[in-house]
C-alpha cells in the first residue's frame, strides 16, 4: 500500500510523531463501510455555512436535509495555522503538523507521515494542484488529478473550480459502468474518494466571506455534494458508503486567515452514510468525548446560534485532528499512527462490543506514541523522571480488555476514554520535559546579551566612566583574574555540553546554553571595565542617579505600554494624544514668537491617533484610496512650499532645508514623482473597474502597475539631499506601490504617518535652534537632561546623552505604530490578500506572499528614514543608537517571553508565540531596514547655523 516509515526522534506537534518500532493498531471490528467519499470545502465558515441568509432561506439545503434525517453533524475545531496544509493533515492524518513546515517545501511534504490515505487500499482524489499533489502524489495506491494552477484566478467567480472537482467525479463514476477493472476497484473495500474543493477559500480572498459571490459558493458546493451522492448511491446501492463533508479552515471578514479567531477556527462538520448515527435531540450529556481533548478549545456544551436553525438537534464538536480515527473507523482501517484524534464515538452508530473495541484500538494507538516517547527519554536521560499517570499502562490495558470480554461495554468505553486523556497528557508531559532548563537558559542568554550590549555602549559610545582606564588595567591580579573567570566558563561550558550529549539533546540546547555561557563569561571576565564602572558611579553625585532614575522610569514605563499595545492597539491613539501635546509644548518653548510649527506637530499626532480606533477589518472602499492618493499629493506641494518657504526665520530653515530645493534636477525629479503618484491612482481605479467586472486583469494593466510601483522607489535617490526634500522625495516614492496595494483607508494612513514624521523632524531641529542650546552648549539637546558623554566620536557625530534615549524610543513607538496603524501584528489573518489583485489574480503564493511583506515594510521604511535623519540632525553615531533600539527591544522580548503559553484556547496560544516570535525578530528586522534605507539616506546634508553647538 505504499507505506510509509518515519524518523523515530518525531514528537507531537511540532515535529514527525510517528516512530519505528511501533505497529498499526487496527480495529477488531467489522467494518460498516467499504468506501468513504471526504469533501472538504477548503475555506468554509461554519457560521455561513449554517445559517439562514437575509430572505429566510438556507445556503446548504441539501446537506441540512441529511442534518435533519440522516447523520450527524457539529463544529470541528481547526488548530492555528489555520491554513491548507496543516488543516489537511489534521483532517487526513490526525496530527497537527508543526507550522515550519510549510517554510521546508509547500509543493511536496517535507517529512512524510502515515494517513488514511496511505492506510486505504485505494484513493481517488481530484482537486487544486497546490493540495491534491501534496497527500496524493507519492502513493502508489492513489490515482488523482489538478486542474492547472492557471485556473486559481482571483478576479473570476471560482466556484467552477468545484464544480471540476464534482465533475472529474463523475466522468470517473461513469466510466466504472464500461470499465470492469475499474469498478472493481470502486467496489472493493476500504475505498477513499477524497474532492478538494477551492472555490470558497479563493472567494473568500477575493471577495470577502459576506460576499454574494460567497455565499451563492455554499450552494454550489451543496448541490454539487447532493449529485455526487446520489451517483455514488446509484452506483452502488448496498448502502456501505459513509459521507464526511468538513473544511480545513474558515474565513475572517477581510478575507484572510491563519490566526487562531474563531472565524478561522470554525469549520462545519456533517457525517452521515454506513455506519453513521442518525440525528438525535439536543442532550448535553452526550458530550463526554470532550474530556479527551489534547487542548480543549471548545465549550463541552456548545451553544448553538439561532440563526442556524439546529438547536433542538444534537451537536457534536470536535477537534480537527478527530476527523482521522472518525474515517479509519468507518472503514475498518487503522488509526494513523501518528495521529492525536480522539474519536468522537457520538458519530457511531455500532453496537456497544464495537464501539468499545474502536475506542480501545484508538487508546492502545495513542499509547503507543507515549511509550515510544517515553523509551526514548529515559534512553537519553541521566536522570529520568516517568508520567507517573501510567505507570501502570499494563494493568489498564488488561482491565479494558477483561471488561470488554465481560461485556462491560460502558465502563471499557469510559477507561478506554480515560487511557486517551492521560495518553496525550503524557505526550504533552515529555514535551514539555525540558521546560524548566529550556526557560532558565534562554532567560540567562537574554539577560546576558543584554548587559552585554550595554556594556558595549557605555564603553564605545560614551565617556561616562570618570576614571582614567590605566589606573585599574595596571593592575597585576585583573588578567590573572580575567583568565580564571573565562577558564572557568569555558569547563561549566564543557561538564553541560557533555551532560547533553549523552542525553542526546537537540543542537538548539547545545546552543542556547552556549550563549549564555558565552555572553556572561565574557561580562565577568571583563574586570577591568567593571571595576572602572564601579568606581564611577560610587564618586558620582545624587543628582546623576535620579536623573538615570527618571530616564530608566520613563523608559521601562513607555516599554510596558507597548507591550500593553500588543493586545488594546487603542493604547497608541492615547500615546499620540499625550505626544501631540508635549511636541507642540516643547517646539512653543524652543521658538521664539508665533509659528504655526506647534499646531502642526499638536494636529498632526491627533491625526494619526484616530487609526487605532478603527477596526482592522479593512473593507474595500475604492473612492478612499483615490482620495487618499490625492492628499498624498497635497501633502508633497505643501511640503515642498514648506521647504522653500518655512515660516520661521532663516536659522530654522537652514537647519531641514538649504539652497537645494532650486535646482532644476531637484524639480524635475519631484514633478516626475507627482506624475507616478497621478497616474497610480488612475490605474488603482481602472484596476478595481476591470475587477468588479468579474474577468481577469489584462497583462498590459498588470504591467503598467508593475512599472508604476518599481520605477518610484528608484527616484527618491536622484533627489536634493536636504532633510525636508529628501524626505519628501521619499514619501513620494513610496506612494504609488502603496497606494496599489490598499484597499481601503490603510491608503490615508500612509499619509497620517508621513505628517508625524516630518512633526519629528521638525520637533528635532526646534531644539537644536533653540536659544537655550545656542546659548549653553552643554545643555543636553532633550528635555530628560544628563550629559554624559564628551568621547571623541567618529566624523560627523558626537557621543550619545542620556536624553538621546528619547530618540530610540520615539522610533520604536512609531516602527510599531507603522503596522499596529492599520492591523494586529499578532495574527496572519491581518494580510490583506485582496491588497494584491491589482498586481496578479492568478493563485501564487510566494509573489502574493512578498508583495503583501512588502506592503507591510513601506511604512516602516519611512519611519526608519525618518530616524536616519534624525540621527543625521542630531549627529548621532548610527551603530550606536541601533544597539539602543536593540536593547529596548530585547526588553520587551523578555516579556512576552514570559507570556508565551501552551495552555487555554488556540487564539491565546497563537498570540503569545506570535507576539515573542515578532519581538525576537525585530531586531534583524530594524538592521535590515537600516541597511534598505541607507541607500535613501546616506547623503542627506545637514546645514546647521554655525553657532548650533552639537557638542
Amino acid at each position: 500500500m505504499g507505506e510509509k516509515r518515519i524518523d523515530p526522534e518525531g514528537a507531537l506537534e511540532g515535529q514527525t510523531p510517528i516512530v519505528h518500532g511501533m505497529e498499526p493498531v487496527p480495529p477488531r471490528i467489522q467494518p460498516p463501510a467499504k468506501r468513504l467519499v471526504l469533501f472538504i470545502a477548503d475555506g468554509l465558515r461554519a457560521d455561513k455555512f449554517f445559517e439562514m441568509d437575509a430572505s429566510g432561506r438556507y445556503r446548504a439545503p441539501y446537506l441540512r436535509s441529511v442534518i435533519r434525517n440522516k447523520g450527524r453533524w457539529g463544529v470541528s475545531h481547526a488548530r492555528p495555522p489555520t491554513e491548507s496544509r496543516p488543516g489537511h493533515v489534521a483532517i487526513i492524518a490526525g496530527f497537527y503538523e508543526d507550522p515550519s513546515a510549510v517554510t521546508k517545501g509547500w509543493k511536496a511534504n517535507p517529512v512524510e507521515f502515515d494517513s488514511v490515505f496511505n492506510r486505504s487500499r485505494h484513493t481517488f482524489a481530484f482537486g487544486s494542484p497546490d493540495i491534491v499533489p501534496m497527500f496524493c502524489g507519492e502513493l502508489a495506491n492513489s490515482h488523482w488529478k489538478a486542474y492547472p494552477h492557471d485556473y486559481e484566478d482571483f478576479a473570476t467567480d471560482a466556484s467552477f473550480l468545484d464544480e471540476w472537482s464534482f465533475e472529474r467525479t463523475r466522468q470517473l463514476l461513469n466510466q466504472s459502468k464500461t470499465d470492469p477493472d475499474l469498478h472493481k476497484l470502486l467496489d472493493g473495500d476500504q475505498l477513499v474518494i477524497f474532492l478538494h474543493l477551492l472555490g470558497c477559500d479563493t472567494n473568500g480572498h477575493a471577495h470577502r466571506p459576506f460576499s454574494t459571490i460567497y455565499l451563492n459558493n455554499v450552494e454550489v458546493v451543496d448541490a454539487g455534494v447532493k449529485t455526487t451522492v446520489e451517483l455514488v448511491e446509484k452506483m452502488f446501492p448496498d448502502h456501505r458508503t459513509g459521507y464526511v463533508f468538513t473544511a480545513d479552515h474558515g474565513m475572517s471578514e477581510k478575507g484572510s486567515h491563519g490566526d487562531g479567531h474563531p472565524a478561522n477556527t470554525e469549520t462545519p462538520l456533517v457525517v452521515w452514510g454506513a455506519g453513521v448515527r442518525k440525528p438525535s435531540p439536543a442532550s448535553p450529556e452526550d458530550y463526554g468525548d470532550d474530556e479527551a481533548k489534547f487542548v480543549d478549545q471548545h465549550e463541552h456544551h456548545p451553544t448553538t446560534p439561532p440563526s442556524w436553525g439546529l438547536g433542538d438537534l444534537e451537536r457534536v464538536d470536535v477537534n480537527q485532528g478527530d476527523i482521522a480515527p472518525l474515517m479509519s473507523t468507518l472503514l475498518g482501517l487503522p488509526c494513523p499512527m501518528n495521529s492525536v484524534g480522539s474519536l468522537p464515538v457520538a458519530y457511531l452508530d455500532l453496537n456497544e462490543v464495537d464501539v468499545a473495541e474502536a475506542v480501545f484500538a484508538n487508546a492502545k494507538q495513542i499509547l503507543n506514541q507515549f511509550l515510544q516517547k517515553s523509551r526514548l527519554k529515559h534512553a537519553t536521560s541521566l536522570n529520568f523522571k516517568p508520567f507517573m499517570p501510567l505507570m501502570g499502562y499494563e494493568k489498564v490495558l488488561k482491565e479494558i480488555r477483561e471488561l470488554i470480554e465481560y461485556k462491560q461495554y460502558e465502563a471499557a468505553l469510559r477507561s478506554a476514554q480515560e487511557l486517551i486523556g492521560l495518553s496525550l497528557a503524557g505526550l504533552h508531559y515529555f514535551q514539555t520535559y525540558d521546560w524548566l532548563f529550556l526557560m532558565g537558559t534562554v532567560t540567562m542568554g537574554y539577560l546576558g546579551w543584554m548587559v552585554y550590549v550595554l556594556l558595549y555602549v557605555v564603553r564605545n559610545y560614551t565617556s561616562f566612566v570618570s576614571h582614567p582606564f590605566n589606573t585599574v588595567s595596571k593592575s597585576k591580579a585583573a588578567p590573572n583574574r580575567n583568565k580564571s573567570v573565562r577558564t572557568f566558563g569555558a569547563a561549566t561550558m564543557g561538564v553541560w555540553s557533555i551532560i547533553l550529549m549523552v542525553e542526546h539533546a537537540p543542537i538548539l540546547y547545545h546552543l542556547y546554553l552556549a550563549l549564555a555561557m558565552l555572553f556572561w563569561t565574557e561580562i565577568l571576565s571583563d574586570a577591568n571595565f567593571l571595576c572602572i564602572i564601579w568606581k564611577t558611579v560610587r564618586s558620582a553625585r545624587i543628582n546623576f542617579f535620579l536623573r538615570v532614575a527618571l530616564a530608566l522610569t520613563v523608559t521601562i514605563l513607555l516599554l510596558e505600554v507597548l507591550v500593553l499595545s500588543f493586545f488594546k492597539r487603542e493604547v497608541y491613539t492615547g500615546v499620540f494624544i499625550a505626544g501631540g501635546v508635549v511636541g507642540a509644548v516643547v517646539v512653543s518653548c524652543n521658538i521664539q514668537g508665533l509659528s504655526m510649527i506647534p499646531a502642526f506637530v499638536w494636529a498632526s499626532c491627533w491625526f494619526l491617533s484616530g487609526f487605532t480606533l478603527m477596526p482592522v477589518q479593512i473593507s474595500d472602499d475604492i473612492l478612499f484610496v483615490v482620495g487618499s492618493g490625492a492628499v498624498v499629493l497635497v501633502l508633497a506641494f505643501w511640503s515642498r512650499w514648506l521647504d522653500q518657504s518655512l515660516p520661521v526665520d532663516q536659522a530654522l530653515r537652514s537647519i531641514v532645508c538649504g539652497p537645494f530645493y532650486k535646482s532644476r534636477k531637484s524639480s524635475k525629479i519631484f514633478y516626475i514623482q507627482a506624475l507616478l503618484v497621478t497616474m497610480s491612482i488612475g490605474m488603482v481605479w481602472i484596476s478595481t473597474f476591470i475587477r468588479a467586472q468579474k474577468r481577469g486583469l489584462p497583462l498590459p494593466i498588470q504591467f503598467i502597475n508593475w512599472f508604476l510601483a518599481g520605477i518610484s522607489i528608484i527616484l527618491p535617490a536622484f533627489s536634493s539631499p536636504e532633510i525636508l526634500g529628501r524626505l519628501t522625495s521619499i514619501f513620494l516614492g513610496f506612494a504609488p506601490p502603496f497606494l496599489l496595494l490598499s484597499i481601503g483607508y490603510e491608503a490615508l494612513f500612509y499619509s497620517a504617518l508621513g505628517l508625524v514624521l516630518m512633526s519629528w523632524i521638525l520637533v528635532e531641529a526646534a531644539l537644536i535652534y533653540s536659544p537655550v542650546s545656542m546659548n549653553h552648549s552643554d545643555v543636553p539637546l532633550s528635555f530628560m537632561g544628563a550629559d554624559l558623554i564628551s568621547f571623541t566620536a567618529s566624523k560627523g557625530t558626537r557621543a550619545l546623552r542620556l536624553a538621546d534615549m528619547t530618540v530610540a524610543l520615539c522610533f520604536i513607538v512609531l516602527i510599531n505604530v507603522a503596522f499596529f496603524g492599520t492591523g494586529n501584528v499578532a495574527s496572519l489573518a491581518s494580510f490583506e490578500i485582496s491588497s494584491v489583485y491589482r498586481f496578479l489574480t492568478i493563485f501564487s503564493p510566494f509573489i502574493m506572499a512578498a508583495l503583501l511583506l512588502w506592503k507591510l515594510l513601506i511604512p516602516f521604511i519611512l519611519v526608519t528614514c525618518a530616524f536616519s535623519a534624525v540621527m543625521k540632525l542630531l549627529k548621532l553615531p548610527r551603530l550606536g543608537c541601533y544597539f539602543i533600539v536593540m536593547l529596548f527591544s530585547d526588553v520587551m522580548t523578555i516579556h512576552f517571553f514570559f507570556l508565551v503559553r501552551n495552555t487555554g484556547s488556540w487564539l491565546e496560544i497563537g498570540q503569545s508565540i506570535s507576539h515573542f516570535g515578532i519581538m525576537s525578530a525585530q531586531v534583524v528586522f530594524v538592521l535590515l531596514l537600516f541597511a534598505i534605507t541607507n541607500v535613501f539616506t546616506r547623503d542627506i546634508v545637514v546645514n546647521p547655523r554655525e553657532q548650533v553647538k552639537l557638542t
